[in-house]
């Protein structure tokens, strides 16, 4: 029996194929994206029956605790098999919800060995820059990870929160893989973004793909349509995304196995024409 998350279709990242229904692991640490989740055997347990739903796709981060998400991470999944873990480094934390921006190519390349010790493997699958350092020249930041890449440290190497611009630019350095950007089917602002990856065949990963729950309330815009499907307004609000283009990787994150599930199912739900169109009036474009 085909397992929920494999209806997402397939996607590409250097030398990995993934289905594009992938999990995202922020939610997974404590309050504020900081320290040890309240029931550690249950995070694990999270991310285990995301594989078994047929999940191989988990984006984190070496600000998630920060580095908790990792360790729970390779506590629950090493080895990874089939499964492609994805990293980001380039947020400095120092406290419960404080993001800064740290792009010091120094910095990243400790970061990058960091994340390679407590995931447990010789190569990071997928090393994303969390955010480009306005204090940093950016092309110092390019070529760190060109760098890592050249040196087999990373397999792939990725954006986050770019704009099509900074994307071209990255691309005279450095093979870029994937973008990671702030979308959903109200939040369309990198629209142009998304057009250029679908040009290039570079990944799109959406974060907050269902607004970190707010697509989920009774006044969601999308209520209606969900209504009509039979569906949750959170299954809707994937399924739009995986119909949009064939590169968007949807990461949805969740501490509930429940929600999980739910998301899971997303991918097998098909968005017919008449609703697509109710939901791509939701953002002008």
């Amino acid at each position: 029996m085909p397992l929920p998350a494999h209806a997402a279709g397939t996607f590409s990242i250097a030398d990995r194929t993934v289905h594009r229904l992938g999990y995202g692991a922020m939610r997974i640490t404590g309050p504020g994206i900081w320290g040890w989740p309240a029931d550690r055997d249950e995070a694990i347990r999270v991310l285990r029956v995301a594989v078994e739903l047929g999940v191989d796709f988990i984006d984190t981060a070496d600000s998630y605790g920060p580095s908790i998400s990792e360790e729970l991470i390779f506590a629950a999944l090493h080895p990874y098999g089939d499964v492609v873990v994805a990293t980001k480094a380039g947020l400095l934390r120092t406290g419960p919800g404080r993001w800064y921006p740290c792009g010091r190519p120094e910095y990243l390349r400790q970061q990058c060995e960091l994340s390679l010790r407590r995931l447990g493997v010789e190569a990071l699958d997928l090393f994303q820059l969390h955010r480009i350092d306005p204090g940093v020249d950016r092309d110092e930041q390019f070529g760190l990870l060109a760098a890592l890449l050249e040196e087999g440290k990373v397999r792939a190497v990725g954006l986050s929160e770019v704009s099509a611009a900074e994307l071209a630019a990255a691309r005279e350095v450095v093979d870029v893989a994937t973008v990671q950007n702030h979308y959903n089917v109200v939040e369309r602002r990198s629209d142009v973004v998304l057009d250029a990856c679908e040009a290039a065949g570079i990944g799109f990963i959406p974060y907050f793909p269902v607004a970190a729950g707010e697509l989920t309330g009774p006044r969601a815009a999308v209520a209606a349509v969900a209504s009509a499907l039979d569906a949750t307004p959170a299954q809707v609000s994937l399924a739009w995304l995986l119909q949009r283009s064939e590169v968007v990787l949807p990461i949805p994150g969740t501490s509930s196995v429940v929600h999980l599930e739910e998301n899971c199912a997303a991918a097998q739900l098909h968005l017919p024409a008449d609703q697509l169109q109710v939901l791509d009036a939701l953002a002008a474009r």
